[in-house]
């Protein structure tokens, strides 16, 4: 099977997927045979998203939602259909000093970036449970849910909460085919990064963090998620793809 057909038959469902790395997510999953379903609190992002896949020759519909409301994220799994890929891509970051890190704040990164994606995942595997075929979670962390930065104390524990999350996931759902893996991206230039790394000394001290030399762009990142999402990646569960350029290995 070639990678290009790799999900092929697959009903996909990409959260965050309006703009930036889930919308570049949406349309690799697209490109590889998926029927994906783009969830976005924004109708017209995501409109204008799967149209583009469609243009494309892919196959795609939008479904509006708020990922931290959850009962209406539970009517969207049933109306959505049969799911094979959950990819948890919906994040946020608020980087603060930690004396400086009220309530409100931390609520607003662990609710999206946690909260929301744990129950997510149940509403979707309780599915996946139902039918009996199987399944595949991709989780969006970060290379902040392997390591520490400073004025990121909120984000980096929701993504080394994924981290954890994934594992136990993998361990718990095995027994139903169901396989649990993340990807922990570094520094990826979309809308979200370009407030941080329009500061030339933080872009400077990331780069020289980064063997490679350079950030991440979004194509970095999709064709490990497609990999992942995929029956190539059949006996890979539990473990945490990190797309860093070696910031990590430090």
């Amino acid at each position: 099977m070639t990678v290009a057909a790799s999900l092929t038959g697959l009903t996909t469902l990409v959260t965050g997927a309006g703009r930036g790395l889930g919308a570049g997510i949406a349309r690799a999953c697209a490109a590889g045979g998926a029927d994906v379903v783009l969830v976005s609190r924004s109708a017209e992002e995501i409109e204008r998203g799967a149209a583009e896949i469609r243009a494309a020759g892919g196959r795609a519909r939008a479904i509006a939602c708020d990922v931290t409301d959850l009962p209406r994220f539970a009517a969207l799994v049933a109306e959505a259909g049969p799911i094979d890929v959950l990819v948890n891509n919906a994040g946020t970051n608020v980087p603060q000093p930690f004396t400086d890190v009220g309530p409100e704040i931390f609520d607003r990164v662990l609710d999206l970036n946690l909260r929301s994606l744990y129950f997510a995942t149940q509403a979707v595997v309780r599915a996946m449970i139902e039918r009996g075929r199987g399944g595949s979670i991709v989780n969006v962390s970060s290379q902040m849910g392997h390591v520490g930065a400073p004025n990121r104390s909120a984000y980096c524990a929701s993504k080394h909460a994924v981290e954890g999350l994934t594992k136990a996931l993998a361990v718990e759902l095995g027994p139903h085919r169901i396989r649990v893996n993340s990807i922990a991206p570094t520094y990826v230039e979309t809308s979200m990064t370009a407030p941080f790394l329009a500061d030339p000394g933080f872009l400077a001290d990331t780069l020289h963090r980064i063997p490679l030399g350079r950030l991440g762009r979004v194509e970095d990142v999709t064709g490990a998620v497609v990999f992942l999402a995929g029956p190539g990646a059949g006996l890979i569960t539990g473990t945490s793809v990190v797309i860093d350029g070696g910031y990590t290995a430090h």
